[in-house]
């Protein structure tokens, strides 16, 4: 039964539904990585992140995750810049460069470089939750660059063009 203005309950809460669907749509896209429509490390720009955030900034390493994400005491996780290892459960992600090496070994060659150490980052991206950037040791080393030559992990080309690995150092193959 129609009620003052033409309007039925129930439009009304279609209408309040439609809404919120429409909002949650919304923010949820706003979480997605700008591209192919998987979220692969380096999508977006290089100063992605939370407004405001620094491209540089400084890490404690908390815990080592796998052979290419560590996070920091803060909470904040961060995915190596133009690396893949392979996953822990020693498989490599459908699309991924999957080095020969094992997932173990390049977890214990990333805890030996970065493992409770306080290092420097420059952000280049988002992998998921993660940020993407090359991280340094207190002394300097690029742990990304030290990682490729380690052997445990592959460089991936893709994000190796937009923000070169190993600036400065010998060339690696």
């Amino acid at each position: 039964m129609a009620r003052r203005g033409g309007h039925r309950r129930g439009d009304r809460r279609y209408g309040l539904v439609v809404a919120l669907i429409a909002a949650v749509a919304f923010v949820a896209t706003l979480n997605l990585p700008v591209g192919s429509g998987v979220a692969a490390e380096g999508e977006g720009t290089a100063a992605a992140g939370p407004a405001g955030a620094p491209a540089r900034f400084g890490c404690d390493v908390a815990a080592i995750t796998d052979g290419d994400t560590l996070r920091c005491a803060d909470g904040t996780r961060v995915r190596l810049h133009a690396l893949a290892a392979r996953e822990r459960d020693e498989t490599c992600s459908p699309g991924h460069p999957c080095p020969e090496a094992s997932g173990a070994a390049a977890t214990a060659a990333l805890r030996r470089l970065a493992g409770g150490q306080a290092i420097s980052c420059e952000r280049t991206g988002r992998s998921y939750d993660r940020i993407t950037a090359v991280c340094w040791t207190p002394a300097g080393e690029e742990i990304n660059c030290a990682m490729l030559r380690s052997g445990t992990v592959v460089v991936w080309d893709r994000y190796n063009r937009q923000r070169p690995l190993c600036q400065g150092a010998a060339a690696v193959s």
